[in-house]
């Protein structure tokens, strides 16, 4: 299985001037990967894809919100690679399937809605639902096999590279960076959730002893609220972002996180000369929900 889409990625720096501390700022635009698989859901996916064909399985089901850019990448990676797909979903299915789930079933996936209850224990629904020809993909890609194929990043970050930043939702995504990494480099993870304690035991579970052992910082406090949630102070640093450096974000994830490095810059967190390469991990389509004109780039 080729990487696909590689060619279209690209580091866009964001702060090369010698105010700040001296700090270099670069953006790793995987938002540009794709328009459909988009910023690190390809690197988590593509192992597991290649596991499940190597296991003589036909079918990818996986789990997923009614709003989960997860979904809908699995959907179309399936596609690509000639499987079929079943998305577990959240919650009772609407009469109106929203863009999300429409886009996922265009692109062949069978949708099977689930309770909310039954949505919470998914080692039963694997369980319950299970089929010899099905190879079962957790909510998010999380795996160490998707943390895995996230160190692919590593074409584009180099050792100058003092500190990378990245948004978290399940972690898988910061264990493959921390994976990856040289031991000088440190690994900053901005959640995207509020409340998630359990993320540190859940990255770690993906890394062996040694790699645990390699510098990362987990920081909670740049949430805006919760998941999702976009107030406008939120909407208008994403109108910053893209009027000031023409780049487009989520109000999901690297929104947020841009929105943490640039204030740890200003308040002294990194030493001097340090150079962060930060990670767009795309989902734009979940701006899809921001009401019409809010956004610049809408």
């Amino acid at each position: 299985m080729q990487p696909i889409f590689y060619d279209n990625v690209y580091v866009q720096p964001l702060l090369k001037s010698s105010t700040n501390n001296n700090i270099f700022l670069d953006i790793l635009r995987l938002d540009k990967l794709h328009n459909v698989v988009s910023g690190n859901k390809w690197f988590k996916l593509q192992l597991q894809i290649k596991d499940c064909k190597q296991a003589k399985k036909n079918t990818i089901a996986t789990f997923g919100g009614a709003y989960s850019n997860h979904i809908v990448a699995t959907a179309y990676a399936c596609k690509l690679e000639g499987l079929n797909s079943i998305g577990i979903i959240r919650g009772h299915e609407s009469k109106q399937l929203n863009h999300t789930l429409q886009q996922a079933q265009g692109l062949g996936m069978q949708l099977q809605f689930v309770s909310r209850t039954d949505y919470g224990n998914k080692e039963l629904l694997k369980q319950n639902l299970q089929q010899d020809n099905w190879y079962w993909v957790n909510e998010g890609g999380y795996a160490t096999l998707g943390a895995e194929g996230v160190t692919d990043m590593y074409k584009w970050i180099d050792d100058s590279y003092t500190h990378i930043a990245c948004a978290t939702g399940t972690g898988t995504m910061m264990a493959g960076l921390i994976k990856g990494a040289a031991t000088h480099q440190h690994i900053i993870g901005i959640t995207a959730l509020k409340g998630h304690d359990s993320l540190q035991q859940e990255i770690t579970h993906l890394l062996t002893t040694k790699e645990a052992e390699k510098p990362f910082t987990i920081l909670a406090d740049y949430h805006f609220g919760g998941y999702a949630k976009h107030p406008k102070a939120l909407l208008d640093w994403m109108n910053h972002l893209y009027t000031t450096y023409q780049l487009p974000t989520d109000i999901v994830y690297t929104s947020k996180m841009l929105y943490g490095v640039f204030n740890l810059i200003e308040s002294s967190y990194f030493a001097e000369g340090s150079k962060i390469m930060a990670i767009h991990s795309g989902g734009l389509q979940g701006n899809l929900s921001v009401p019409k004109g809010s956004l610049v780039f809408d």
